[in-house]
């Protein structure tokens, strides 16, 4: 699968590392609006081909896949032109907040014939799959409630995080990886209670949420650019509770705990793994055909109406439904 890189973002760094590794997968373009920095970023990742403009890519037929790294605000419009010009997409997280644009983007897609997925990176990684297959398999029994974090200081207000007309937000940025965790476990959202902490540029530096589930589940977490550098996934059951202390950036280290009855906390053992290689390869089958996308329709749709529902009810000081 020949890869394009449809901007300079940061994050490429890590799909860059994990194409090296990935099975099925070569970085072959990049596109930028700056043509200098595109020809640069090029030789300096030793990438084929560089395009000076977003539109330059998307009509390069070398490329068949295309990875949107843009700003939150972006990522509709461009995969939308990415999938009208013939091109699979890889679509950083989260895809939007509106639901409707999910449901036309994979519209699109199924139409041409095209994979769309959304790049949440930690849901290929072995250890989201070990915490989905122990609540399965009962080992906390019945589950009660979730608590989940995600935070980091922000400090320059005047990264695309911070900056409302790009989507930026707590929630968006961290939150999501929250909100994404409990769906897993939980399934889909009845109502939702949010409160956030807005700062001065008008995005959300803090959003916290509860969510309420069928069967009485109950997750509360905290999204915050104000708070120190934290993650946590904790599932809490009848019978026992499990601890994800790295969930999100399994690369930050941590460790999956598990405790059972008042016992002492064991330590689940996790395979290793480059959480963007594994989804790397994972949009290489989808698009060979040889296995459908871990992220599709249902899980992009769900995700966004959570969102959607969060931001309503932080406006309107109360609880919606989702």
């Amino acid at each position: 699968m020949r890869l394009g890189l449809l901007s300079t973002a940061n994050i490429n760094r890590a799909i860059l590392q994990g194409a090296a590794e990935a099975d099925g997968v070569e970085v072959v373009a990049v596109g930028s609006r700056d043509g200098a920095r595109a020809q640069s970023y090029a030789s300096e990742h030793g990438i084929p081909r560089a395009h000076a403009a977003y539109e330059g890519l998307l009509e390069d037929p070398e490329v068949d896949a295309v990875y949107v790294s843009l700003p939150n605000g972006m990522h509709h419009e461009w995969t939308m032109r990415a999938l009208a010009a013939g091109k699979h997409v890889l679509c950083e997280k989260p895809y939007s907040r509106h639901p409707a644009e999910v449901e036309e983007a994979f519209a699109a897609a199924e139409s041409a014939g095209l994979v769309l997925t959304e790049a949440f990176m930690y849901r290929h990684h072995p250890q989201t799959k070990t915490i989905q297959q122990l609540v399965l398999d009962g080992a906390v029994g019945r589950i009660l409630t979730l608590r989940a974090t995600f935070s980091f200081p922000l400090t320059d207000l005047t990264n695309v995080r911070a900056i409302p007309e790009l989507d930026g937000g707590a929630l968006m940025d961290v939150g999501c990886y929250c909100v994404s965790g409990c769906r897993l476990v939980a399934g889909e959202p009845v109502t939702v209670l949010a409160e956030q902490v807005t700062g001065e540029t008008g995005v959300d530096m803090a959003l916290y949420g509860t969510m309420r589930f069928w069967d009485d589940v109950v997750a509360q977490f905290e999204a915050s650019f104000l708070a120190p550098e934290r993650q946590l996934l904790e599932v809490v059951g009848d019978q026992g509770v499990l601890r994800a202390f790295a969930p999100w950036r399994v690369d930050w280290g941590g460790e999956l705990q598990l405790e059972r009855s008042g016992a002492a906390p064991e330590v689940v053992t996790v395979e290793q793994a480059d959480s963007y290689r594994l989804q790397l390869e994972n949009l290489a089958e989808a698009v060979a055909g040889r296995a459908p996308v871990l992220l599709g329709l249902t899980d992009a749709v769900g995700q966004a109406r959570a969102i959607d529902a969060l931001y309503r009810s932080a406006e309107k000081g109360a609880s919606v439904s989702v």
